[in-house]
């Protein structure tokens, strides 16, 4: 419901000025977010989670689900009302207050910025690994100047574009899951498929250690929101936004708790791993040899180019929405491109970013700084339900108060819990981060005295001494 509101009516342009066109359908939106998520996305954690989990990878992806699945939940409760590209942004301005929602946009981008710079460094990798005779950096331009040009054709072809690759990389799942059953049946019969220390070991489980490898595994869930920034390309953003991005959230997890529980039934002994890192590749090499190990390999940096070309998209639309309310510049960012109805110069800005740092950050923190926005976010979100919905409307009673109370207040505690147990380096940086969003939302607001107004506004009142 939207309590009488116009669901468009949160998306606001100057009369005759472009706007995005409503061509993504609701199996667009799904397969927008499968395809930044990656089916291939438990592949390179794997050995981590098995190892920190104590050999528990299957039940900590299935508690990484549940927990993900209620800020999911929030995510789709907001868009209902609010379907803005700003996403997380507007959602935070609406729910809460307008300088919690600058806070909150602030922390995504961060969020987005990273998850196409991650996406090129790991695509970047990857490639060396398979052609060690070219250059990262030249791979690194290569990637980016590609899924750059994908995304100024417009939304339309980014979504064709991540049709090929989800094939791909889906073709690759399904062989994986294939050859992984083939070889527990010819090891141990049918029977073998079943077996409950691919899930629970009792001697060596422990709430705390199966708690850290869930918070590993959310890794794997990190950008299912970005299917709320496609609210304005959506056909029926109010009833499709939330339910892909629900349905995504759940999709996710029942793809990596099946990729994880077959993983720990080819390779039983979780200590035994040759590098934990590379956990994945080992098993591929056992189960099909050279081939299959070459065909993972591909994959991986297929999954990185569909995630980084997604994610520069998503990065791209809440760029416009915070531009478009001026509180980033407007000339810069709130643009659509009447000819493709793209943000083209927000897709230039995320362009140059991933490509810089690609060439300069290092992977470790940039996965820990994007993980710090990321979850961030989530937590003004999960608010924003809470002040929106329970406490604005009075929707409390009954089943209304699980949704409205119970659930956005789960969300918030474990994605406080997972933002509690970033390392301190990431903290650091991360708190930087807000405390110059901080004062740069001071600035803007004169000392808070104030909400947000557009810079062109501001500067309109200053020329006239105001």
């Amino acid at each position: 419901m939207n309590n009488g509101t116009n669901p468009l009516q949160e998306v606001r342009t100057e009369p005759g000025a472009p706007r995005f066109r409503r061509v993504l359908s609701r199996r667009d939106l799904v397969l927008y977010g499968l395809v930044i998520l990656t089916p291939t996305a438990p592949y390179p954690v794997f050995g981590i989670v098995q190892q920190s989990s104590g050999g528990h990878a299957a039940l900590a992806y299935a508690v990484a689900m549940a927990a993900m699945f209620f800020t999911a939940s929030s995510y789709a409760k907001m868009a209902a009302v609010f379907p803005s590209a700003g996403s997380t942004y507007t959602y935070a301005r609406k729910g809460l207050n307008s300088h919690a929602g600058f806070l909150a946009g602030w922390a995504m981008i961060l969020d987005y910025f990273l998850i196409p710079l991650l996406s090129v460094i790991y695509a970047s990798l990857t490639a060396e690994r398979l052609f060690p005779i070219v250059p990262n950096w030249a791979w690194a331009v290569l990637f980016t100047l590609a899924i750059t040009a994908v995304n100024l054709r417009g939304i339309r072809m980014t979504a064709r574009a991540s049709y090929y690759l989800m094939a791909i990389m889906t073709g690759c799942a399904i062989l994986f899951t294939s050859l992984a059953i083939r070889h527990v049946v010819a090891a141990s019969g049918p029977g073998g498929l079943l077996s409950l220390p691919a899930v629970f070991r009792p001697e060596s489980f422990s709430p705390a250690t199966m708690l850290f490898g869930a918070g590993v595994a959310t890794l794997s869930y990190i950008g299912f929101d970005a299917i709320s920034t496609l609210a304005e390309d959506a056909v029926d953003p109010r009833r499709d936004i939330g339910w892909a991005t629900v349905a995504v959230c759940i999709f996710q997890g029942l793809i990596c708790i099946l990729t994880v529980y077959l993983a720990a039934l080819v390779w039983p002994d979780y200590k035994a791993f040759p590098s934990t890192d590379t956990a994945i590749l080992d098993i591929a090499s056992l189960i099909g040899g050279k081939l299959m190990f070459g065909a993972l390999t591909f994959v991986l940096l297929v999954a990185g180019l569909a995630s980084a070309l997604t994610g520069q998209a998503g990065a791209s639309r809440l760029l416009l929405g915070m531009g478009r309310d001026g509180i980033i510049s407007s000339r810069v960012f709130a643009k659509i491109d009447p000819r493709t109805s793209t943000p083209v110069r927000g897709i230039l800005v995320m362009g140059a970013v991933a490509l810089a740092g690609s060439l300069a950050f290092r992977f470790q923190l940039a996965v820990e700084l994007l993980n710090f926005g990321a979850l961030t976010g989530f937590i003004m979100v999960n608010l924003s339900v809470i002040a929106h919905y329970y406490f604005r409307l009075r929707r409390r009673s009954g089943w209304d108060g699980v949704r409205h109370l119970l659930f956005p207040v789960l969300g918030a505690a474990v994605c406080g819990f997972l933002w509690l147990n970033l390392s301190n380096p990431a903290k650091l940086a991360g708190f930087g981060w807000l405390a110059l969003g901080f004062v740069y939302l001071a600035v803007l607001t004169r000392g808070f005295r104030m909400p947000p107004k557009t810079l062109a506004s501001l500067t309109e009142e200053s020329s006239n001494g105001v």
